[in-house]
């Protein structure tokens, strides 16, 4: 491998799809702040509300293979500027919502949309057409931009809730889109080879001489057709049932529900999103490491050890809230380190299993998976809430959930006969470039 230059445009790439990943982390940072505000005004309760986030994950997840396959058609510099304007117009929207199908329409389809097209297969397209050497760190680095837009906004967001009402909420996270547009225009490149370059830390040689004597580099496929290639494998149903807990255990039970939960054993709304914004501190070190350990460790075994400590946390979490703020405290430090730490390996096992070219669509659909948890959990621990009238047994059973997942994921390599991805036992190192 070639000695990867002092300075590549890659990093500046990295560095315009964080911003357009934290622009998007604040879309969707609003429904944890905004679920009591809608309850008093329209008198809506939380499960009418839930239907809301749930159907936003879902199509969020579902876009993404579509929007990487897009991606590859058109360009990343065109996905992201309609999905910048899309999501600007679609958030402006809910200042004139008056009905609850409003709502329905606006957050649920066209936010998820537009959101959802510059989400985390933005961050694997990039990972993967523009790094040789480094991805699974870049990757680790891209996702953690989700939880610093948590710190950024959450806090923020909660006060002006609080302060001024839900609709200086809008403004504000639909002038964030638009101030992050002219920024991915004017430095955003669809890929090295555009613009005379190869991959960060690629070799002098074209990847096509790269390849054994006589193999052809294998097509890209359709989202659809890449589907067909996944479902025929072993691993993909164990890779995408994991990444199912992963979303049921993240994005729809603790982004939508921590704050509500919370605000019911007495932590003001402030100060639960603040704790919540501490979670995504903590994740920016826990997903840099993991890409880190990505690139060097067996990511199964980072998968086991991941959905372990979740479960734990989770488990814990009724608990917490009898202890007190230190109680929670621990809760959040332990849970916000391993938050969405399983993205990197995740995304390392499809290009393993899947190769560099394809993996990343194939990934998307996994991805989707990913979003179904999402949704089930959101709708599922409102719909609990509203029944029970509280949230224990939403917690305790994605607790679970991640703890069946800790032993699924042992199974990938081993699921397809014809596999790829070699058994290597933990410890044993993982390319950079794989």
């Amino acid at each position: 491998m070639s000695r990867p230059a002092r300075f590549h445009y890659a990093w500046i790439v990295a560095v315009v799809t964080f911003l357009t990943l934290l622009a998007t982390a604040g879309i969707r940072a609003m429904p944890a702040v905004l679920i009591l505000p809608l309850e008093q005004e329209f008198g809506w309760n939380r499960a009418t509300v839930s239907v809301a986030v749930s159907i936003n994950l879902l199509v969020y997840g579902l876009i993404g293979p579509f929007a990487a396959s897009l991606m590859d058609r058109f360009g990343l510099r065109r996905v992201i500027m309609l999905a910048l304007t899309a999501d600007a117009l679609a958030v402006g929207g809910l200042l004139f919502m008056r009905s609850l199908w409003q709502l329905y329409l606006l957050w649920g389809v066209l936010v998820a949309v537009a959101t959802g097209s510059t989400a985390i297969v933005l961050a694997a397209t990039v990972a993967n057409r523009w790094f040789f050497a480094r991805r699974g760190l870049v990757m680790g680095g891209l996702t953690s931009a989700n939880a610093m837009g948590q710190i950024l906004f959450l806090p923020l967001l909660a006060y002006i809730a609080v302060s001024a009402g839900w609709r200086p909420v809008v403004m504000v996270t639909a002038a964030v889109a638009m101030l992050i547009l002219p920024v991915s225009l004017a430095f955003m490149r669809d890929s090295p080879e555009s613009i005379g370059l190869q991959p960060y830390g690629a070799p002098a040689e074209s990847a096509a001489s790269s390849l054994p004597p006589g193999e052809a580099a294998p097509p890209k496929l359709s989202a659809l057709a890449s589907l067909r290639l996944g479902v025929r494998r072993g691993d993909f149903w164990l890779l995408a049932g994991s990444f199912f807990v992963c979303g049921a255990s993240t994005f729809g039970l603790i982004s939508t529900h921590f704050i509500p939960a919370s605000v019911e054993h007495g932590v003001p709304e402030v100060t639960a999103a603040s704790l919540l914004a501490v979670m995504g501190t903590l994740n920016i070190a826990g997903t840099m490491a993991s890409g880190w350990l990505t690139d060097r460790y067996d990511n199964r075994w980072l998968l086991c050890g991941y959905y372990l400590m979740r479960g734990i946390a989770l488990l814990f979490l009724p608990f917490a809230y009898g202890l007190g703020f230190f109680g929670l405290l621990a809760f959040v430090v332990f849970y916000g380190l391993d938050w969405i730490a399983t993205v990197p390996p995740t995304l390392g096992l499809s290009s393993q299993i899947f190769g560099k070219r394809n993996g990343p669509v194939v990934f998307g659909w996994m991805f989707a998976a990913h979003q179904v948890g999402s949704a089930t959990a959101a709708l599922g621990a409102g719909i609990l809430r509203t029944w029970l009238g509280d949230y224990q047994l939403a917690f305790m059973s994605s607790g679970l959930l991640c703890l069946l997942a800790a032993g699924i994921v042992i199974r990938i390599g081993r699921a397809s006969r014809g596999s790829v991805l070699p058994a290597r036992p933990l410890g044993a190192g993982v390319p950079a470039a794989s």
